[in-house]
């Protein structure tokens, strides 16, 4: 199989998952080019985020798309953040093919994390905003409409409290005085990560967790807090998706979910050892390569 794989454009996070899976390349054999198409049959690119260094994607990712040609796509996990991350053929979460359709439950126990039992106990509509420049937003309206529609749609039919909790690295001008028992409030950001620091403390008074399709939903279905979400998301399974149901939110049993995440994420030393690219590579052969 030839491979044109691009961590030219990949921020500073991916250099090490690049060079894992070019590792992974090398050991089955295929011809990998880096940072050319010479006619390949698939090509690899990091996230679907068209800002800053990954801006250059864009390009690589609207020609795949228009050919028909597969792409697999390397992004930061949800799971183990910074510790495992996705392998995923043509986007991201739900929208994503990550080879996962046969799996069985021995690989989630390696993740040691517990599914706490579903919480009906906490006040806090929480909604949390992704960034606007992703490939997942596609086709939506800016972010401060989105969550002035989210807010007007749940006091429709419940007073609790809402906190709008916007992306670490998207932040927008909400105005909440327009809504009574509304706040807006930015995640603590942790400079060394690029991420927010506070969200599983922020968790501990949710009643719900409104998000689109990113990450915020999975670390809430873990600590059992209920998720409305679109069916972009990967918690569309053990989700919600209608605002109606925002006071008796559906709380189902997760395991077979739990089952087929653990084999969308890797560790880099998976990803060295060629146990996502085996699975990717047999899915491309059968589905996409034919």
């Amino acid at each position: 199989m030839r491979i044109s794989v691009y961590p030219k454009f990949g921020p500073i996070n991916s250099k090490k998952v690049f060079e894992a899976f070019i590792e992974s390349l090398e050991k089955t054999g295929d011809e990998i080019q880096l940072n050319c198409d010479g006619n390949n049959d698939v090509t690899v690119i990091w996230s679907v985020l068209w800002q800053g260094r990954m801006l250059g994607y864009k390009k690589i990712w609207d020609e795949c798309r228009s050919k028909n040609k597969p792409i697999v796509v390397l992004e930061v996990g949800g799971i183990k953040r910074n510790e495992t991350f996705k392998v995923g053929i043509n986007g991201v979460n739900r929208e994503a093919d990550f080879a996962n359709q046969d799996v069985d439950g021995e690989r989630w126990k390696k993740f040691n994390i517990e599914l706490k039992p579903w919480q009906s106990t906490g006040d806090t509509i929480i909604i949390c905003g992704q960034h606007h420049r992703s490939h997942q937003w596609r086709n939506n309206p800016t972010m401060n409409l989105w969550f002035e529609q989210q807010i007007n749609e749940i006091r429709k039919h419940t007073n609790r409290p809402i906190l709008v909790r916007p992306h670490p690295r998207n932040p927008v001008g909400l105005d909440t005085s327009k809504w009574k028992n509304v706040s807006c409030k930015p995640p603590q950001r942790d400079y060394n990560t690029i991420d927010d620091t506070d969200f599983k403390e922020t968790l501990k008074h949710a009643w719900a967790v409104i998000n689109y399709s990113s990450n915020p939903a999975m670390m809430a279905v873990f600590n059992g807090i209920p998720v409305f979400v679109s069916e972009q998301s990967l918690c569309y399974d053990v989700g919600n998706t209608s605002l109606s149901n925002i006071n008796k939110p559906s709380m189902p049993d997760r395991s077979d979910w739990a089952n087929k995440l653990a084999y969308t994420e890797w560790t880099t030393e998976e990803i060295k050892q060629g146990l996502p690219w085996a699975r990717i590579k047999k899915r491309l052969e059968e589905k996409y390569l034919k």
